[in-house]
């Protein structure tokens, strides 16, 4: 059950995320799309929702449940800069706005970004924290509990492949040009 809640939310948020700025940009209703746009977070609560009854009803937390927890952290973290970024996108295609800017400084967007995956690391192990404390029976909870680990090891990579190596290869690049203008 909970798995297929995960799809349908997911479909939902881009359903959602579509009609908003459909009515935002080629209808031309700008409060309304703004109106729609700011339900995306509902889909999240409807998942949530889904999870706690699923678990009050006697099931034994899964992997599933532990995807949820992940899903609504990444939602909640980054659903604004996905809005955002898909609302550029469509202001410059059927409003006139802008092209897209690429960033500017490729170190600080990776970091930004890997300040959004702590937020997201950091409300997924809350809420699998909560959901251990609610059932309180360690082999109901497990998947949980390994949830926490996996996670936690996403979000390590998540640094490694991100701002470490975005970083290394910058100082790199300036101390060749420092080199070269000797």
């Amino acid at each position: 059950m909970v798995i297929g809640f995960i799809i349908g939310c997911e479909i939902a948020f881009w359903i959602v995320l579509g009609l908003g700025l459909l009515l935002r940009y080629p209808l031309r209703r700008p409060t309304a799309g703004a109106v729609v746009l700011a339900g995306v977070p509902l889909v999240d609560l409807a998942l949530l929702v889904a999870c706690a009854v699923d678990l009050h009803n006697g099931a034994t937390a899964g992997s599933t449940h532990a995807l949820a927890a992940l899903y609504l952290g990444f939602s909640l973290a980054f659903a604004h800069t996905v809005v955002r970024w898909a609302d550029v996108r469509f202001a410059h295609r059927f409003a006139g706005g802008p092209e897209p800017e690429k960033p500017a400084n490729r170190r600080a967007h990776e970091w930004r970004l890997f300040g959004l995956a702590a937020i997201a690391w950091a409300v997924t192990c809350a809420l699998l924290a909560v959901g251990i404390w609610w059932i309180g029976d360690p082999a109901r909870t497990a998947a949980l509990k390994n949830g926490m680990g996996q996670v936690s090891m996403v979000l390590v990579i998540w640094f490694v492949v991100g701002p470490l190596l975005t970083s290394n290869t910058s100082g790199r690049k300036q101390s060749t040009s420092k080199t070269k203008r000797r």
